[in-house]
């Protein structure tokens, strides 16, 4: 059965998680309140939307959708100004490993992300090259855990949705994957992650034997 592989961006295959903190942290000190680190934990796999509303409840701060639309767009400028120097040291360990070996097998490749910036994110590390279909938050309208990203992704690849793989570092990211009745592999920690398939705190922890078996296996109900 032809398999596919997709993977979430930001804490799988590069670390701008930690830019779009500094840039949510950024509004939320100009909006007159502190937004930290372990706050941030509940923005992971989150639409851009939904991250302005949280933001607004913690900080017990009411707006117009004039008034979020401005605030979004003023923290995506912060944000595309942190990556805008992103170049290959960005991407994590061994993650240029799993896409040659992916490659070499004719495996297809999806990026299914929440992000608006996925491309350019992509292209500025050089990975662009390595996917063959792209779903980001431009192409959808629900945000996980919604599995439209995924099934999407399934769609462009021409995979059917129960013989994909899908690489993920968010509760959300996870549960989108299993309710689109994909294998769902986590890129994090055991206690958060505890819903997926197989969990592993990074990509060097994954051979390239387990994914050989994985990619011959049929999912199971």
């Amino acid at each position: 059965m032809k398999k596919g592989i997709i993977f979430d961006l930001d804490g799988v295959i590069v670390d701008t998680a930690k830019y779009h903190y500094l840039a949510w942290r950024k509004l939320a000190n100009r909006l007159g309140f502190e937004f930290s680190q372990k706050q941030n934990e509940l923005f992971k796999g989150v639409s851009r939307k939904r991250c302005m509303d949280i933001l607004l409840e913690m900080g017990n701060v009411t707006a117009t959708q004039e008034q979020k639309e401005a605030w979004m767009i003023e923290k995506n400028d912060d944000y595309l100004a942190f990556i805008e120097e992103m170049d290959d040291s960005e991407i994590l360990p061994d993650v240029p490993k799993m896409l040659h070996f992916l490659k070499d097998n004719t495996i297809p490749i999806a990026l299914g992300s929440a992000s608006k910036n996925a491309k350019p994110i992509l292209e500025k590390v050089g990975l662009l090259s390595y996917f063959d279909a792209i779903v980001d938050g431009n192409n959808v309208t629900k945000a996980k855990p919604d599995p439209e990203v995924f099934l999407l992704a399934a769609e462009k690849l021409g995979v059917e949705a129960t013989n994909c793989i899908v690489f993920e570092d968010a509760v959300a990211g996870i549960e989108a994957a299993n309710a689109a009745n994909m294998m769902s592999i986590g890129i994090g920690e055991k206690e958060v992650l505890s819903e997926a398939t197989f969990i592993f705190k990074d990509f060097t922890e994954i051979s390239i034997n387990f994914m050989n078996d994985l990619i011959q296996l049929e999912k199971k109900d």
